[in-house]
């Protein structure tokens, strides 16, 4: 996809703080230190669109962008720090699961999982929730360039077996060497109704 420009529209915690859904959405969600703000970052060709806290786990806000005037970013709350406070994790869930139900304009979510970690708790919980409300998973599995091939072959079979899913299913991404950029802009315009996708492609071939 061709990123002719990229604009913040706003932070939100609730649904009366969203803003309107009138363009397709898609979401990133992951582990906190999971390299989602590195991800985003390198599919849209910013160096800082998204900036990681300093305190990782503590941004607890809703993220929106406007991409090209054809869909919305969502950049998530990280999750699953096991230094954030009690009360910033009993918000997360029913944060994350309100927008997930009630989001209309939601087309697909970017699960984001670090190679070499295997799947905790809350990123099976987020994975039962996609499934739960039909929303299209894209899983991609990040800084696979900090593992040999042998050690990404065997973590990625545990990542799978953990979720329930197969290992064709996950989508490799390095944010050094921009492995993986390509496949998961084609799995985004694979779930963006047919006349965004199509508008990306021939601003594409323009080029």
């Amino acid at each position: 996809m061709l990123i002719k420009y990229v604009e913040f529209i706003k932070s939100a915690t609730r649904a009366a703080h969203y803003p309107p859904g009138d363009l397709p959405e898609i979401a990133f969600a992951g582990r906190s230190n999971v390299g989602k703000s590195s991800l985003i970052n390198v599919l849209v060709n910013r160096k800082s669109l998204v900036r990681t806290s300093s305190t990782p786990g503590r941004t607890q806000l809703i993220n929106f962008f406007d991409v090209n005037g054809q869909f919305t970013l969502v950049d998530l709350p990280g999750y699953g720090f096991a230094k954030v406070p009690l009360a910033v994790k009993k918000q997360w869930g029913p944060m994350m699961e309100n927008y997930l139900a009630k989001r209309a304009n939601l087309r697909g979510v970017i699960l984001i999982l670090d190679i070499r970690r295997t799947p905790v708790a809350e990123d099976i919980q987020m994975l039962h929730w996609l499934q739960a409300y039909s929303i299209k998973p894209i899983l991609v599995i990040t800084k696979c360039d900090k593992v040999s091939k042998n050690e990404r072959g065997k973590q990625s079979r545990i990542i799978a077996q953990t979720l329930g899913v197969t290992p064709e299913e996950l989508n490799f991404f390095s944010a050094l060497n921009r492995e993986g950029k390509d496949l998961i802009w084609r799995k985004i315009e694979e779930v963006l109704p047919a006349e965004t996708a199509d508008a990306a492609g021939e601003a594409s071939k323009a080029t």
